[in-house]
C-alpha cells in the first residue's frame, strides 16, 4: 500500500504498545506503531472540481481491538472475536475540506486496496472501516480548531454525511459564543446525527512504548524490489491506457476501471475480438447489468471473456446482427455455451443475400402501402417501421444495414 500511494518505505520501523483502558481491549494495551511506521509521506490524488493531492501521513500496522455495539437500549455490549487480527491504519494529512472530497478520497483508497488484493473494501461488513477527525477554523487562520472524532460510519455515503454534518454543527457552536469540546461522536445513519460517545485521549495520553516483546521490522531493497515486481497496474494507470491505447471515452474508462475484475475480464474480451469499444458497450450494459442484479463479481461471471469475445466477433463479421447477439446472449448466459454453436444450431445466421432480402422487401412493400405513400410525401420516420417488418419477415436474420439500403433504393 505504502508502495501504491508513493509513500516513503522505513528501512527500519518498530512495534509500539499503546496503553488504553476500555472495554473493548481486555489486555489494557494495543499492539500499534507510534514514531517508526512502515510508511510515510504518501499522497492519494482525487477529482472533484478539480484534481488534488491529499496527503498521507503514514501507514501502519496494527492489532485490531474488539468491537463495541452501542445500539442495545441502555446496554453496551462488547464482541472481542477480531481481537489481535492484524490490519493497516492509514492516516491523512488534514487536506480533506468537505464531505464530497472525503467521499473520493475513500473510493479512491478503496479502488487501490481492492486493486492491491489487500482487502475486499467491504465497509459494511468491517474489512475497511473510517473514523474521521473533523475541525473548523475562521477564513485567514493557520491554526486548526478543537477537533471532533466520528465513528459509527458503514459506507462512504454516511462518512460524507456525517463530516457535513459536524462541519455544520461545530460552525453553530463557534457562531452562538460556545466552545468546541474534544471528544468522540457516534454517527446515526437512521437519524442523520452524530451523539456523544467520550471525551477523547490526546495522544500523549496512550504512553507508547516499544514493545519490549517483538523485534524491529527491516526492509531491505531486495525485499521492496520483490514486492515492485509482483504490483498490479493501478487503477489510474489502467484508465489512462485504456483512454490513449484503447481510444475509450473518459467515461467508459472510468467504469471499466472502477473494479479490477470487471478492467481484467474487459481486456480479455478486447483482447479475444480486438474491438475496444464494442467490448467497452457490451461490457458496461449487458455484463455488468447482470453482475449487479446476481450481486457477483466479474471474476463469478456465468459468461467467459473468451466466449463473449467470439460473440462480438460474430457480430463484426456480419455473420449475425447486434438483434440476434442480444437473443443468443441470455442462452449464453445459461452455460456458457460457444456462442458459434448456438448460431449454427439454432440457424441464426445472418441474411446477406441480396436477392433474398429484397424478396421481402418486396413483400413489406406490397403489404403496406400506406406506410410507403407516407414516406414519399417526406414522413422520413416511416422508414423505422418498414425496417422493422422486414426484419420480422426474416426473423431477424436479415442484415439490418443491408436492409436499410435496399429499402430506401427501392422506395425512391
Amino acid at each position: 500500500m505504502g508502495l501504491a500511494t508513493d509513500c516513503t518505505i522505513n528501512e527500519k520501523s518498530i512495534f509500539a504498545r499503546k496503553n488504553y483502558f476500555y472495554p473493548d481491549l481486555p489486555k489494557g494495551y494495543q499492539i500499534s506503531q507510534f514514531e517508526l511506521p512502515i510508511c510515510e509521506h504518501g499522497f492519494i490524488e482525487i477529482e472533484t472540481n478539480e484534481k488534488k493531492k491529499i496527503g498521507i501521513t503514514r501507514i501502519h500496522m496494527e492489532e485490531d481491538a474488539g468491537k463495541s455495539i452501542h445500539d442495545q437500549g441502555f446496554d453496551t455490549l462488547v464482541d472481542v472475536n477480531r481481537c489481535g487480527v492484524p490490519l493497516i491504519e492509514i492516516v491523512s494529512e488534514p487536506d480533506i475540506r468537505s464531505g464530497e472530497e472525503a467521499y473520493q478520497y475513500l473510493a479512491n483508497l478503496k479502488q487501490i486496496i481492492t486493486y492491491l488484493g489487500i482487502c475486499d473494501g467491504n465497509m459494511e461488513e468491517g474489512s475497511l472501516r473510517c473514523d474521521a477527525n473533523i475541525s473548523i477554523r475562521p477564513k485567514g487562520s493557520t491554526e486548526f480548531g478543537t477537533r471532533t472524532e466520528v465513528k459509527n460510519m458503514n459506507s462512504f455515503r454516511n462518512v460524507q454525511k456525517a463530516i457535513d454534518y459536524e462541519i455544520e454543527r461545530q460552525i453553530s457552536v463557534v457562531e452562538d459564543g460556545g466552545e468546541i469540546v474534544q471528544q468522540t461522536l457516534l454517527w446515526n445513519a437512521e437519524q442523520n446525527k452524530a451523539t456523544s460517545m467520550r471525551g477523547k485521549e490526546e495522544a500523549h495520553d496512550y504512553r507508547y512504548f516499544p514493545d519490549p516483546d517483538l523485534m524491529p521490522v527491516l526492509v531491505d531493497e531486495n525485499w521492496k524490489n520483490d514486492i515492485m515486481l509482483t504490483m498490479p497496474e493501478l487503477p489510474q494507470k489502467r484508465k489512462e491506457r485504456f483512454i490513449n491505447e484503447f481510444n475509450l471515452p473518459e467515461y467508459d474508462a472510468e467504469v471499466l476501471t472502477s473494479q479490477k475484475d470487471i478492467a481484467d475480464y474487459f481486456e480479455k474480451v478486447r483482447n479475444e475480438c480486438g474491438d475496444a469499444k464494442l467490448s467497452s458497450n457490451w461490457g458496461m450494459g449487458d455484463v455488468l447489468k447482470i453482475i449487479n442484479e446476481r450481486e457477483i463479481s466479474a471474476k463469478n461471471f456465468p459468461i467467459s471473456a473468451d466466449n463473449l469475445g467470439k460473440l462480438i466477433n460474430l457480430i463484426n463479421t456480419n455473420k449475425i446482427s447486434s438483434q440476434i447477439a442480444k437473443d443468443v446472449f441470455p442462452l449464453m448466459l445459461e452455460n456458457d455455451t460457444d456462442p458459434n454453436i448456438i448460431v449454427e444450431e439454432k440457424n441464426l445466421i445472418q441474411i446477406t443475400d441480396t436477392s433474398a432480402i429484397e424478396s421481402a422487401i418486396d413483400d413489406v412493400l406490397n403489404y403496406n402501402p400506406k406506410q410507403v405513400e407516407e414516406f414519399k410525401s417526406g414522413k422520413e420516420k416511416v422508414i423505422g417501421f418498414l425496417v422493422g417488418q422486414v426484419m420480422q419477415r426474416t426473423k431477424g436474420k436479415a442484415n439490418p444495414k443491408m436492409v436499410n439500403e435496399l429499402l430506401r433504393s427501392k422506395l425512391k
